[in-house]
């Protein structure tokens, strides 16, 4: 499960990091998809308690950077005080792309979770590049097969850096409810960004 080692009920864990995206970081994400941003977000709890540290969303029209993963760990470490990132939860409302997968790891983060799959992202949100660039500048072809494997895994899900958690399962299990409002809520957010890009999008729009 996600916080395995803290001894914390897993259907409460999941429930909280459940409620940190319905009322963190899903007002900030539908005030960014009305400035034109994408609708990812994240937010950093502090592991003891779980009360958040920072909650960010997508703010590409300002820096093309600004991923809500990356933005999150901005506004982290621009904190004063802060907990060390490996007494962190790190959460994703979706699984994070190439560069927010980088930022993680480079700034100390030893885990994420996310609700929302790579696949999600590309269906069901319209938003393919996440996928696109992992294959397309990442996946290196089989010497023997001068090919790509079809069915290999974008990435080590659990490897020296970081684990990696897909809450979707457990969410889906012990709080439904909260899941099927959670994917309205982003279908609506990512209608509402897919009507809006035109002309003036950002790179990769």
């Amino acid at each position: 499960m996600a916080d395995a080692d803290s001894g914390r009920d897993p259907s409460a864990f999941v429930g909280r990091l459940l409620e940190v995206m319905e009322r963190e970081i899903v007002p900030l994400t539908a005030a960014g998809v009305e400035a034109g941003n994408k609708i990812f977000g994240a937010a950093i709890l502090a592991r003891s308690d779980l009360s958040v540290v920072v909650a960010a969303t997508n703010d590409e029209t300002a820096n093309p950077l600004w991923h809500g993963e990356i933005n999150a760990i901005k506004q982290f470490f621009e904190l004063r005080s802060r907990p060390a990132p490996a007494d962190c939860v790190f959460l994703a409302t979706h699984e994070p792309c190439s560069l927010c997968l980088s930022g993680i790891t480079w700034s100390g983060f030893d885990n994420f979770s996310y609700l929302f799959s790579h696949t999600d992202s590309a269906d069901r949100f319209e938003i393919p590049y996440d996928i696109d660039i992992l294959t397309s500048v990442y996946a290196v072809p089989d010497p023997d097969r001068s090919e790509v494997m079809s069915g290999r895994d974008y990435y080590n899900r659990t490897n020296r850096y970081f684990t990696s958690v897909d809450l979707m399962p457990a969410a889906s299990a012990h709080h439904p409810d909260v899941v099927a409002r959670l994917i309205a809520t982003y279908s609506r957010l990512s209608d509402t960004y897919q009507r809006r890009k035109g002309a003036g999008s950002i790179t990769l729009a």
